[in-house]
C-alpha cells in the first residue's frame, strides 16, 4: 500500500510511514499494513532487524485529528476501536523477539511519539521534536505512552511531559533517555542502518534471547529471572554461533556468525 511501505534488504526490514502531506498521521488502513508488516518481519527467516521511519519532515504525527469528528456511536465502540486499531501495534511489538529500531527523522507527536517509544531503541535526527500531544486535544494517551514513557524516564518526568505536552527537542530527548542517539539529519540513515547491520549480522539466537530477558526482567523477581538466564545460557552454548565466536576469539579474527 502506498501509505505504508515495506521492504527487505540485507536482513533488515524497513517499514516507512508514507503520508508526508499529513505528517504521516496514520489511518486504519496504515495500521492494518503496519501490523501485517511486523508479523511478516517476525515470520521471515531472512529478516533479523526491523527499522521503522517516516517520509518527509515527520516520523509520525499520530492519529489523523482531522478525522476525529467522526465519532463512534458509543464509549464501548471507542474502546474497542482502540483495542482493535492502534493497540494492535504495541501488542504485536511485544510478541516480537527481533530488534526493532525507530529512525525518528522529524516530528513525533501523540501516538507518533508513542509508536517510537514502543520500539526497542530510537535514533533521532538533530531536528527531531517530540510531544505527547494528547492533552492538547483533551484526551488521555491512547496508545501506551503512559506505559512506555515512565519506564524510560521515570514517573515524575513522564507526568510532566504528559500533563503539558511540551515539545522536547532531540538533544533534550537524548539527555532524558527518550532516544539513544542524535545525529545530523543527513547522517541519520547511514548511522541507523550501520547499527542495524551490526545487529543483523550478529548471533541471532542470543540477540533475541537478550531482548526477551531484558523485557521479562521488568516483570519478574531476581530469582525467577536468574532461572530464565540459566536456561537460556544452556541453550545458546549449543549453537553454532557460540562455537564460531569462541573459535574466532582464540584465533584472534572477526567472528563469522550465521546471522539467523
Amino acid at each position: 500500500m502506498s501509505d505504508l511501505l515495506y521492504e527487505v534488504k540485507d536482513k533488515i526490514a524497513t517499514i516507512t510511514l508514507n503520508r508526508p502531506d499529513k505528517l504521516n498521521a496514520f489511518t486504519r488502513d496504515m495500521l492494518d499494513g503496519w501490523e501485517r508488516s511486523l508479523r511478516e518481519a517476525q515470520a521471515d527467516p531472512d529478516v533479523n532487524v526491523v527499522v521503522v521511519t517516516g517520509t518527509g519532515r515527520a516520523f509520525c504525527s499520530g492519529g489523523d485529528v482531522g478525522r476525529m469528528g467522526d465519532a463512534a456511536p458509543s464509549a464501548l465502540d471507542h474502546k474497542n476501536g482502540l483495542w482493535e486499531g492502534v493497540h494492535r501495534i504495541p501488542k504485536q511489538l511485544e510478541a516480537m523477539d527481533k530488534p526493532v529500531i525507530a529512525m525518528v527523522n522529524g516530528l513525533a507527536v501523540g501516538a507518533g511519539m508513542g509508536m517510537s517509544l514502543m520500539c526497542d531503541v530510537r535514533f533521532a535526527a538533530e531536528d527531531a521534536r517530540f510531544s505527547t500531544g494528547y492533552v492538547r486535544v483533551g484526551l488521555v494517551p491512547g496508545d501506551g505512552d503512559t506505559f512506555f514513557l515512565p519506564r524510560l524516564i521515570g514517573p515524575a518526568k513522564a507526568l510532566e511531559l504528559l500533563w503539558t505536552a511540551d515539545f522536547i527537542e532531540a538533544p533534550e530527548a537524548l539527555r532524558l533517555g527518550i532516544v539513544n542517539r542524535v545525529v545530523p539529519a543527513a547522517e541519520l540513515r547511514d548511522v541507523t542502518y550501520a547499527f542495524a547491520r551490526q545487529v543483523a549480522d550478529g548471533p541471532q539466537v542470543p540477540i533475541r534471547m537478550i531482548k526477551r530477558l531484558v523485557y521479562q526482567s521488568l516483570k519478574l523477581d531476581l530469582r525467577t529471572h536468574l532461572d530464565l538466564v540459566s536456561s537460556h545460557m544452556a541453550i545458546v552454548r549449543e549453537t553454532a554461533d557460540h562455537k564460531e565466536g569462541v573459535a574466532a576469539f582464540k584465533e584472534k579474527r572477526p567472528a563469522k556468525f550465521q546471522g539467523r
